[in-house]
């Protein structure tokens, strides 16, 4: 009687002591199938990014560049990925945008493109290092890639939809383009980082 008491405040302990976070990891239930929990999450950060992805708005000053509008979609699929992992980071960052693809295809295709550079990576290394640091690098390294991303992105999809020549989007590489994403990159780090945790504790209950 006294062992199988035992066992049970052993196996209840060990249970007791994983993290909430680590079931977010995967975006796999134990048992090889999705859950029923886990796809209506998904569901929702995807319904709050595509919600998001429509408030845009300019935050550089020079009014020639007020076509590069800021919108906090980004920020959604930065805290799916470190809540459900990778596999979020990128489900969402595709269809979050899904509304957008009839009117503007390659302007999504382009903010698809961004996003995914930005939180796939960023909820691997979170994944891997599942600390404030791990998060802080994880941002910064999907903030570079990202940033590669937007540039390259826009020196051949932009001459594509817009008609510029690649040499008018090399032009405002420096005075818009950079500043632009990393202003856009800077806000979303920021507010992941300040955000994550509380929504993570409410994702928990």
């Amino acid at each position: 009687m006294k062992e199988t008491e035992l066992t049970m405040s052993v196996s209840s302990s060990s249970s007791t002591s994983v993290r909430p976070d680590d079931a977010h990891s995967t975006g796999v239930s134990d048992s090889g199938r999705w859950s029923t929990r886990r796809i209506a999450m998904y569901a929702l950060f995807v319904a709050l990014a595509m919600a998001t992805s429509f408030i845009e708005f300019p935050i550089l000053p020079n009014p020639a560049f007020q076509f590069l509008k800021y919108d906090p979609s980004g920020i959604v699929c930065l805290v799916a990925g470190f809540a459900y992992g990778p596999a979020a980071a990128a489900i969402v960052s595709v269809l979050g945008f899904v509304p957008h693809v009839f009117a503007d295809p390659w302007g999504t295709l382009m903010a698809v493109l961004v996003a995914l550079f930005l939180s796939v990576p960023a909820a691997l290394v979170y994944r891997r290092w599942h600390t404030r640091k791990g998060a802080v690098i994880g941002l910064v390294l999907g903030a570079v890639l990202a940033l590669a991303a937007a540039i390259g992105g826009n020196l051949v999809i932009t001459p594509i939809y817009t008609g510029w020549p690649v040499s008018a989007v090399v032009a405002i590489i420096v005075p818009a383009l950079l500043p632009f994403n990393l202003i856009k990159f800077a806000i979303h780090g920021v507010v992941t980082f300040l955000i994550y945790k509380p929504i993570s504790n409410l994702l928990n209950r």
